[in-house]
Formats: structure tokens, sequence, C-alpha cells
């Protein structure tokens, strides 16, 4: 009841002040003086009233040193788990494209040895070209998996930092989480490298073959030449 009563005090009060207001508008164009100490006077008394009603509310704490370092840990290792993941998925991306090119240049290195011999001049020469293009563009990958991954260790270091500036100033989840993060992309980097070295492996194996295929091509090549000789000599006699 004495809620309300204060209430309509209050509403009251509003009413009143309204009428003073504007009776006091004409007036106060004439003399803007005394119209600036009617709106003084009015919002003042307004202001006091309304003190008499006021809806309470909890006033927060002011915050400690500590309290705010461990926020301000906490801002730390969010944007370093954002830094590493960018980084971590460029350079997946990097290296998922690199394998892609390396088996392109397999593929094509070991239909050009299925079919050595039997092509035309023109094939072999086309053959070829793609071959060269390929190894180029194998190199280009290859360059961008040694940009991003340096980049990518940059962020594997700044996180680890961000995780002990964060359990040394008491933000342990924080550095919980960013320990945790670190250990996804490596694994996750990991298990990309395994697949680039996979491809890696069966382009030497190739290269092996290639060389292998060029030597027994070149041996029959030169058997034929000896065979021939014989042939000529005896159409010349």
């Amino acid at each position: 009841m004495a809620t309300l009563r204060r209430g309509a005090a209050y509403l009251s009060f509003l009413r009143s002040s309204a009428r003073v207001l504007f009776s006091c508008r004409k007036s106060a164009v004439q003399k803007p003086g005394r119209w600036t100490n009617v709106l003084h006077t009015s919002i003042t008394s307004l202001t006091v009233a309304g003190g008499l009603c006021a809806v309470p509310f909890k006033q927060v704490d002011n915050l400690s040193h500590d309290s705010l370092i461990r926020r301000a840990a906490s801002l730390v290792t969010d944007s370093s788990s954002t830094f590493l993941s960018q980084t971590t998925l460029a350079l997946i991306d990097a290296i998922t494209e690199y394998s892609k090119a390396v088996h392109t240049l397999i593929a094509l290195q070991r239909r050009y040895l299925a079919s050595l011999g039997k092509l035309s001049p023109a094939e072999e020469d086309s053959i070829w070209q793609m071959i060269i293009g390929q190894r180029a563009e194998v190199n280009d990958r290859q360059d961008e998996c040694k940009r991003f991954e340096s980049t990518w260790v940059s962020a594997v270091k700044m996180c680890e930092t961000a995780a002990e500036a964060a359990y040394t100033s008491g933000a342990e989840h924080a550095s919980i989480t960013m320990r945790t993060n670190i250990q996804v992309a490596l694994s996750q980097v990991d298990e990309a490298q395994k697949l680039s070295l996979d491809a890696d492996k069966k382009l030497a194996e190739t290269k092996v073959m290639e060389i292998e295929r060029m030597a027994q091509h070149a041996a029959s090549l030169q058997n034929n030449d000896e065979e021939e000789v014989p042939e000529a000599y005896l159409r010349e006699d």
C-alpha cells in the first residue's frame, strides 16, 4: 500500500509539473531566462521525486586487476585460436591441392611410359608438354605449402604462449581449451601430411620406373640399329 501511495503521489506530481511547464511556455518565449529557471527547477523536482519510487538495481562491483587480467588472457586465447584455425585450414587445403597435383603428374608419366615407342612424334611432344606443365604446377603447390606451413608454425607458437599466459594468470579453462585446440590442429595437419608423403613416395617410384623404362627403350633402339646394319651391307653387296 505504501508503494502504491508513493506511486500515486509521483504521478500527481508529474501532472502538476507538466501544467507548470506548459503554463510558463508562453511567457518563457518572451523571457528566456525565466523559462530556463523554471525548467531547471522542474527537472530538479522530478529528480528528487523520482528517487522516492525508483526501482532498486544491483550495482556492479569494481573488477580487480586479477579479474581483468584473466579476461584479457581469455580474449588472447580466443583470437589466437581463430588465427590457428584459419592457418590450419589454409595449410590443409594447400597440402591437399599439392597431393592432387602430384597424383596427376604420376598419371601423366605412367601414361607416357606405357605408350613409349608407340606414339607419333606429335603425340609424344603433346604428352611431354603436359608433363612439363604439371611439374610446374607441382612446384607452385609445393611453394604454397611451405608458405602456409611457415605461418601455421608461427600460429602454433603463438597459441602455446597464449595458453601459458592464460594458465599463469589464473584462466585455467582458457588455457586448457587453447591446448586442446593446438592438439587438434597438430593432428589434422599430420593426417594431411601423410597424404602428401604418400604422393611423394609414389612420385619417386614413378621416376625410378621412368629411368628403367627409358634405359630399356634406348637399349631396344640400339639393338634394332645393330640388327639392321648387316642387312644394309647385304643389300649393298
